[in-house]
């Protein structure tokens, strides 16, 4: 049965990618096509389902990729071949997004659109900056021009009168014409004196604000390269507000760039972590979790596991790839009854009480040592004991439980692998101009691969910051010549966030 035509006008917010509303996000997870914009945060092409079409048509200030009557008709087409099309345009839809237009021209052909707002930038961009666009102590009115006319117009249409006698002014698409949209004001009676800032890049992590007076601030724009389109104006007393409530360029990490080495369906979580506190985030997975050759072995131990009596996880991807082939096999955990669980640490132990199993062992010290020492307490000489991992991994483990007395079976659940990484010449140019603050790594695999995968890799005056887990990961940092400036006490990602965290918040301390 052919599905009826659907075009979603969604509006995906000003950049952070977490100001997308659910339904906007619902949408573009069913999408068959997705058509987006230049000012879209490409993070939220991720939630594109395996298989749909991603269409870039982005408008850049002096460029046109795809005019907007080809849009229309890319729009039309699509939809009438029964797809559910996501156009995604950055804020919201029908605020100077031209939405309106579009919505226009689906309906005149016949086809079924839904418009999805978004949250404007007129007000997140500011808010972002510290800056209420209105405030009972300074003014209960707020009006949005576009600070670029059609360049078609004869003359301008904008009531510059009425602006002049109005408390908060904002002008999108602002910085071109930012001098004579100031002069324009001026000569119509707002003071010289007036606040004035000027936002670029609002919402993101990279996020620039300049702050002047309607007189003073295209001068400042014109001396400050960092200051560029896209960006926001915002005239008004209001603007004096950012000296209190700058909470977004306050966090730690803003304006930190910090490289995530972790396997991509493992990151997502650190990823957000990050962000939250104000980082631009890099995905540079440099291993990817793949099955085994042959499950053979695994799947053997597990047929006999009655025979065990310790079976000891070392890893979350371990967990996970255990118990799926023990449900593979029509087991439960029913058949674990004998065994005692060990598990390396915390993050781990808790993958494993998911599957509604008690852990009987976690070491306090989160690594392979750290485990010897705790089975050695426990009385292990002539247990049989069964470790699934990866297939490369250190061995001083289950070398040391044989020495002890113990049998150990290890066998391999999964494999970690290059994942034929794209990013790599981007990664290094990033690194070569010193936009690189931190690269974490939360695993020795994670770190020989980037060392692999970017072999010239350099620091200059210990930049950039090497974050790795634990001491097992920053012994393979040191094996490649390079330091590791921060090592949490406990080893999980967390707490390897927590670190990062407070190293910057004290280092903000001291300007």
């Amino acid at each position: 049965m052919r599905k009826s035509a659907a075009v979603y006008l969604i509006g995906a917010g000003p950049g952070d990618r977490g100001l997308i509303t659910i339904r906007g996000k619902d949408l573009l997870q069913a999408a068959d096509v997705i058509v987006y914009d230049y000012l879209v945060n490409p993070g939220l092409l991720e939630y594109a389902k395996e298989g749909a079409d991603i269409i870039y048509v982005g408008k850049k200030a002096g460029q046109k990729e795809m005019s907007q009557r080809a849009i229309n008709s890319l729009l039309v087409r699509n939809a009438k071949k029964g797809k559910t099309v996501a156009r995604l345009k950055g804020g919201d839809p029908l605020t100077f997004g031209r939405g309106g237009e579009e919505a226009e021209a689906l309906s005149k052909n016949g086809v079924h659109f839904e418009v999805v707002p978004g949250v404007s930038s007129v007000s997140a961009v500011p808010a972002y900056a510290g800056i209420s666009l209105t405030h009972r102590d300074f003014t209960s009115s707020f009006a949005v021009v576009t600070g670029h006319e059609d360049p078609s117009k004869e003359r301008s249409v904008i009531p510059w009168s009425a602006l002049s006698q109005i408390g908060t002014v904002v002008f999108l698409m602002g910085v071109k014409k930012l001098k004579q949209n100031m002069t324009e004001l001026i000569k119509a009676g707002k003071s010289k004196r007036t606040p004035a800032a000027v936002i670029t890049w609002g919402t993101y992590p990279h996020q620039k604000t300049l702050t002047g007076t309607i007189e003073t601030i295209a001068g400042l724009v014109k001396n400050n390269e960092e200051i560029t389109s896209p960006a926001i104006v915002v005239i008004g007393e209001v603007v004096e507000l950012r000296k209190i409530i700058n909470w977004y360029e306050a966090k730690p990490l803003f304006g930190k760039t910090i490289v995530v080495t972790r396997p991509r369906n493992q990151a997502t979580e650190f990823i957000e972590l990050l962000e939250n506190q104000g980082a631009r985030v890099i995905a540079f997975p440099t291993i990817e979790i793949t099955p085994p050759g042959s499950f053979k072995a695994l799947d053997n131990s597990i047929e006999n596991i009655e025979l065990y009596d310790w079976i000891i996880f070392t890893s979350v991807n371990g967990v996970k790839s255990f118990f799926d082939r023990l449900k593979l096999l029509g087991k439960d955990i029913r058949t674990l009854h004998r065994a005692k669980i060990a598990a390396i640490g915390e993050v781990t132990a808790l993958e494993i009480q998911k599957k509604d199993i008690n852990v009987d062992l976690i070491p306090e010290d989160y690594k392979a040592e750290g485990l010897i020492k705790v089975l050695k307490e426990n009385n292990i000489k002539g247990t049989r004991i069964l470790i699934p991992r990866a297939k490369v991994a250190r061995d001083i483990l289950p070398e040391t439980l044989r020495k002890i007395g113990a049998n150990v079976d290890v066998v391999t659940a999964y494999i970690t692998k290059h994942p034929g990484v794209t990013k790599t010449r981007a990664i290094k140019k990033l690194i070569d101009e010193d936009a690189v603050d931190v690269i974490t790594f939360t695993s020795s695999s994670t770190a020989r691969n980037f060392f692999d995968l970017l072999p010239d890799f350099k620091q200059k005056k210990k930049r950039p910051l090497i974050a790795s887990i634990g001491p097992v990961t920053a012994k393979v940092v040191k094996e490649h010549g390079f330091r590791t400036g921060i090592i949490p006490k406990q080893y999980t990602v967390t707490d390897l966030f927590n670190e990062i965290v407070g190293y910057y918040s004290k280092q903000n301390l001291k300007k």
